[in-house]
């Protein structure tokens, strides 16, 4: 149902039960509140005149878990993960714990996007522990704002890599809010 334009009230007219439902039932039910249909849900624009309900979602993995691949990967126990209904941008937050087992040894994790959209995860928006003594595990985070994604279902996955040694990556989480 699409928004209405609203009646023009006459001194004198009666005001049929027909007429208030299309002019005021009906243009209530298009609000915000009456589109949410679970808690925690916000809502964005999807084009003129036109809301979608939208849930911020997370995930954490926190078993430490390393890598020496020099390609970014999947650890053993996969993510953090998070698949959730997306318009064209979607801003994720991601962190870790990460360490290398060499002096200077270079660890990095990013995010990709798969489903609706495929991003490869990429350095360009990666957290990354490098130039530090080993055994210096330190939490690393980051902000990435995904732009000119296909809507839809997108699944955000956080990929770990090493420019040398072993990388360890451990408490790792993931926030995702699709706009």
């Amino acid at each position: 149902m699409a928004w209405t334009s609203p009646m023009t009230a006459v001194a004198g007219s009666i005001f049929t039960a027909a007429q208030f439902n299309l002019n005021v039932r009906d243009n209530l039910n298009e609000t915000a509140p009456a589109k949410a249909t679970a808690a925690s849900q916000f809502f964005v624009a999807t084009g003129a005149n036109a809301i979608a309900a939208r849930s911020l979602l997370s995930s954490t993995v926190l078993t430490s878990e390393t890598t020496a691949s020099g390609t970014y990967t999947n650890l053993a126990t996969v993510g953090p993960v998070v698949t959730v209904s997306t318009g064209p941008t979607v801003m994720v937050m991601f962190a870790a714990d990460i360490d290398n087992t060499l002096v200077n040894g270079a660890s990095s994790a990013s995010v990709a996007v798969s489903g609706a959209s495929t991003v490869a995860a990429s350095n360009n928006w990666r957290i990354c522990r490098d130039g530090l003594a080993a055994g210096n595990k330190i939490r690393f985070g980051a902000t990435h704002l995904f732009t000119g994604l296909s809507p839809g279902s997108n699944t955000f996955t956080m990929q770990y890599l090493v420019g040398s040694g072993t990388g360890t990556f451990d408490a790792r989480e993931m926030i995702v809010l699709p706009c």
